[in-house]
């Protein structure tokens, strides 16, 4: 409505400003609560669901390479157990702040010999069949046994020559004043099941790899 002159009232200027002013807060408003929903979704996806994982070292080399980035499954292991091949994130049982990646080699209630450079599960006279070490392997490969406690986990790099994993931990823990004996040290030698974060599924970069089936111990 407009007056003799051609100009709105004031009233009704002041109404439209007031309905201009209160569109833009809803839409401000729709943004925050949008931004907070996502922000939601991400927390719980990343706390609960999935681990979104960069790897520094080369201990799994060539099956997962340094800087490598990868997704890992929480829920994995909510209703399943690690079978032996998996490759889990877990605390590092000398300093749980720090989260490490290896495959699993013994399962709970197992035995593990090293010898010559080969593992031996439950005193079998066959070896483990592991293809996807990258090389001979020399460092520390003999002169190993591990009798892995129930609701435990024994781990190693595939780059066995230059993994810190099982085979180092006890030695570790007392070194870091955790234990003061051999025998107090060998329980750091296992992951326990609380301890795994979850299982690595693919590397996204620097390129796409399936994790899932790196391991093929059919023929054990």
């Amino acid at each position: 409505m407009r007056n003799h002159h051609g100009k709105e009232p004031q009233t009704l200027r002041r109404r439209r400003e007031i309905e201009r002013k209160r569109n833009r807060r809803k839409e401000i408003f729709s943004w925050i609560r949008m931004f907070v929903i996502a922000m939601a979704a991400v927390f719980v996806v990343t706390r609960f669901i999935i681990i979104n994982a960069n790897v520094p070292s080369g201990s799994m080399e060539t099956t997962i390479m340094t800087n490598d980035r990868l997704i890992g499954f929480r829920f994995s292991y909510w209703f399943d157990e690690p079978e032996r091949g998996d490759i889990i994130l877990f605390h590092y049982p000398v300093d749980e702040s720090v989260i490490y990646i290896k495959r699993v080699i013994g399962l709970p209630g197992e035995t593990v010999e090293i010898r010559e450079g080969h593992i031996y599960i439950n005193g079998s006279d066959t070896p483990l069949e592991e293809n996807y070490l990258p090389e001979e392997w020399y460092q520390a490969n003999d002169g190993y046994y591990f009798e892995i406690p129930e609701d435990c986990y024994f781990v190693l790099g595939d780059n066995r020559n230059s993994s810190a994993d099982s085979r180092y931990w006890a030695e570790e823990a007392i070194e870091a004043g955790l234990a003061s004996t051999e025998e107090e040290a060998i329980q750091y030698s296992y992951v326990k099941s609380d301890k795994i974060l979850g299982k690595a599924i693919f590397t996204y970069y620097s390129s796409f790899r399936n994790l899932t089936n790196t391991a093929d111990y059919s023929a054990e």
